[in-house]
């Protein structure tokens, strides 16, 4: 009796589905909204032969520091140093939503645990934010609001290094508020404008100002062109910046004078990635004014006539070449930077990165080598990196001169990471 029951209600079953109309039985309406989290769990153990100037904890190095004699002659910053750091772990978001006015939707909020200042070390592995912006995507056109990357850090052609340092001091770093304008001009090439305001990273400060000050007081935001050519293996692109930042509104004398003097500065910069199934080549090069923002070398001079300070740009220069394997499981890599200090064309009072009292760095070259074990989402990766550095007695011009001296410092470090 059971069978037969079971018979008819398969057999019923089996007339109403026949009978369903088409439509009910399409693919279920696509979800209204995606979010998606992402990030990774970092360890790093660092071992340096010399102190350098660096920032979280030695976890960021930039430049070996200049010798420093103690009473008996022996150089105070000749000592080795080591950490183990968990703080540049990160974890993000990312959300699609309905089209608006045409354009997919879509978002990003980042952030790691890397703290926001260096002055207070209670901050150091305290959320901060990295990347927050939305994009509108048309069938050629972008447009991005939010805060991501400069426009002179290209993401997809960055060292590969494993040190967090993601080639600073050669590299351009950082994060800017921005509006975005991306067109595809054809399939290969693209056209991008970016006005953005720096905050991330500042500026040099000239008292009585404060950080971002210089930014926030020109009505003028900093603009990026940027043209690139993108195909399978090829990535090669050309921009050009300008800025017009204002360090002060006043002279911060007790005779108060109000001061609309600027810094104006110019850059150049051009890229370029080739990479296939085996390997990828990565190369960069910029040459501009004040780059203290990227976490680069440079600045300004200050020049007072007449109790106001006008401003001059101090000029770099930097390169980069990385060259990497592709292996799935073990990827051996090798990186090569340079930057170089040259100085402003108008003598005055020094405010840049790199100066240190009566000394200056006059350039900087980086060489290391890597191994990327990696097995799923998990990665293991060994780095050897020597930095060496070229200090000099700096003269008004914000140029290394007399007594140059060379030091160099050993990095080894092996870095864990789980992603998801």
């Amino acid at each position: 009796m059971k069978k037969i029951i079971l018979l008819s209600f398969a057999a019923f079953s089996a007339i109403g589905y026949s009978q369903t109309p088409a439509s009910a039985t399409s693919a279920p309406a696509a979800k209204e909204w995606e979010v998606n989290m992402y990030g990774f769990i970092r360890t790093d153990y660092i071992f340096d032969s010399r102190k350098s100037a660096s920032v979280r904890e030695d976890e960021l190095n930039l430049y070996p520091l200049d010798v420093a004699p103690d009473n008996k002659g022996s150089d105070i910053n000749a000592v080795n140093q080591s950490n183990f750091l968990s703080v540049v772990s990160r974890l993000g978001v990312k959300a699609k939503g309905p089209d608006v006015w045409g354009a997919k939707m879509n978002g990003t909020l980042e952030g790691d645990f890397f703290g926001n200042t260096e002055s207070s070390p209670s901050s150091i592995g305290m959320f901060r934010l990295r990347h927050a912006f939305v994009t509108m995507d048309w069938a050629k056109t972008q447009l991005t609001m939010g805060q991501t990357w400069y426009p002179t850090f290209i993401p997809e052609v960055f060292p590969g290094v494993a040190n967090f340092n993601t080639g600073i001091m050669f590299n351009p770093f950082g994060w800017a508020t921005q509006v975005k304008f991306k067109h595809n001009l054809s399939k290969v090439i693209s056209l991008a404008v970016t006005a953005y305001k720096e905050r991330e990273f500042a500026n040099a400060i000239v008292s009585p100002g404060t950080q971002n000050a210089a930014s926030i007081n020109s009505a003028l935001p900093s603009f990026n062109l940027l043209f690139q050519f993108k195909n399978n293996n090829w990535i090669a692109g050309l921009g050009a910046e300008y800025k017009s930042l204002q360090p002060l509104t006043d002279n911060g004398a007790t005779t108060k004078l109000v001061t609309t003097e600027k810094v104006n500065s110019s850059s150049v910069f051009g890229y370029a990635k080739y990479s296939n199934d085996k390997f990828s080549v990565k190369a960069y090069a910029i040459s501009g004014g004040n780059l203290n923002s990227l976490v680069m070398l440079g600045g300004f001079t200050g020049t007072t006539n007449n109790g106001i300070q006008s401003f001059d740009p101090t000029k770099t220069t930097s390169y980069w070449i990385d060259i990497a394997s592709n292996g799935k499981k073990v990827a051996p890599g090798f990186f090569f930077g340079s930057t170089k200090n040259n100085g402003a064309s108008t003598a005055g009072a020094i405010y840049m990165r790199g100066l240190s009292g009566p000394r200056v760095v006059d350039n900087v070259w980086r060489a290391s080598g890597r191994i990327d074990f990696k097995q799923n989402k998990f990665r293991v990766s060994p780095e050897i990196e020597y930095t060496a550095a070229t200090w000099g007695d700096v003269d008004t011009f914000g140029k290394a001169g007399d007594n140059k001296t060379t030091v160099g410092n050993m990095r080894v470090l092996v870095s864990c990471v789980y992603s998801f």
